[in-house]
């Protein structure tokens, strides 16, 4: 198995979450790069428009670790989707 085939095989976890709050490029940008400082995260896909969170991760993640991520980006988290 080639590096890259064991790396199509890795479970991923993807958690989608509601955050008020953003209306702009720069909030996604800043719910984003608090995201991906959470242990575990690979991918952060923020929506300003819809208010939604895409979170790719390697297993589920702390909902108190998210949502302390999203505090210090400047925002709320309101839940899952």
């Amino acid at each position: 198995m080639t590096a890259q085939s064991a790396a199509d095989t890795t479970a991923s976890v993807t958690t989608v979450y509601q955050v008020t709050g953003m209306s702009c490029g720069h909030c996604e940008g800043a719910v984003t790069a608090e995201l991906k400082e959470l242990a575990g995260v690979t991918g952060v896909r923020a929506s300003a428009a819809t208010g939604e969170v895409a979170v790719d991760s390697a297993a589920p993640l702390d909902e108190a670790a998210v949502r302390a991520a999203v505090d210090e980006a400047g925002y709320e988290l309101a839940g899952t989707v």
